[in-house]
């Protein structure tokens, strides 16, 4: 049993984000140049690659992990993940990493919300007001009826509805596989999905941005090596709150590598978006406590 170390937890968490926000930068590049079903086969073969070696490793091989009794579930949850990349680096190309990422910020808000429903769970009263206080800070983003509304700016709001689908669908999943179970067939059924769309749409690349190509992958695979790890070493309330940093970063790089403006509205509707995201984490937290 690996020591609990949640120290350790919260950097390994910050790298995490970072990573994942270098990711989403480079993604946003090649999605601008190439097209986003190509890019995210080529992201998927690696990532298929990955979720294989580990297998491979674990005890009783690929047949052992690859088994599950819910073959429909976890092929649903695969495709869902790889729909939701694809709307959400679309939504980087249209609307750039500040926008999408200070909306597509509200998914746990949107977990929360639907866990009721989806999972039975119950959602006490504070927790509710804390959902609409969070889609308040939405509405504060999109600004509808302030100026000339941007369909494109709904974009990112459906991916983390999709994300939120694919969190919530993951924990379900979890109640008779696990997690190896399900990050298995997450690569493999995800690039199985998309290379049966992303093989009609092979571009040719020049070389400079193969090397973008090649980085996007390691990325991809050390971000989610990174998480993994983050997760064995510590708890997951110690570390979840810091998974945010991801807005701050993704942001940064929008700002400084690609020319987006920080509007105000952005800054102050984001803001609203993640002290109410941190508040229903804390009662659920607090909750789970309260019980054991």
């Amino acid at each position: 049993m690996i020591r609990q170390n949640n120290r350790l937890g919260i950097w390994l968490m910050i790298a995490t984000t970072f990573v994942f926000s270098v990711q989403d930068g480079i993604s946003r590049h090649l999605a601008g140049e190439y097209n986003v079903y190509m890019v995210l086969m080529i992201r998927y073969w690696f990532f298929a690659a990955f979720v294989i070696s580990i297998a491979a490793r674990a005890s009783g091989g690929i047949k052992t992990v690859a088994h599950t009794t819910q073959p429909v579930l976890q092929i649903f949850r695969a495709l869902l993940l790889v729909a939701e990349i694809a709307v959400t680096v679309q939504a980087f190309v249209l609307l750039g990493l500040v926008e999408t990422h200070a909306i597509f910020i509200s998914y746990p808000l949107l977990i929360a919300a639907l866990s009721g429903p989806i999972l039975g769970e119950v959602v006490g009263w504070r927790r509710w007001v804390a959902i609409g206080i969070g889609f308040v800070g939405v509405l504060i983003i999109l600004q509808p009826g302030l100026t000339v509304f941007q369909p494109a700016a709904v974009i990112p709001l459906i991916a983390a509805l999709m994300f939120a689908l694919y969190g919530l669908l993951t924990r379900y999943a979890a109640r008779r596989d696990s997690a190896a179970t399900s990050f298995f067939w997450t690569g493999t059924v995800g690039a199985l999905g998309i290379t049966v769309v992303g093989i009609w749409y092979w571009e040719p690349m020049i070389a400079s941005d193969w090397i973008w190509m090649g980085t996007l992958c390691v990325t991809g695979v050390l971000g989610h090596g990174l998480l993994i790890k983050c997760y064995e070493v510590a708890e997951a309330s110690a570390v979840q709150p810091f998974a945010y940093l991801q807005l701050v970063f993704a942001s940064s790089i929008g700002i400084l590598v690609f020319g987006e403006n920080l509007r105000p509205n952005v800054a102050i509707g984001g803001a609203v978006v993640v002290m109410a995201g941190m508040f229903t984490f804390w009662r659920a937290r607090n909750k789970a406590g309260s019980k054991s």
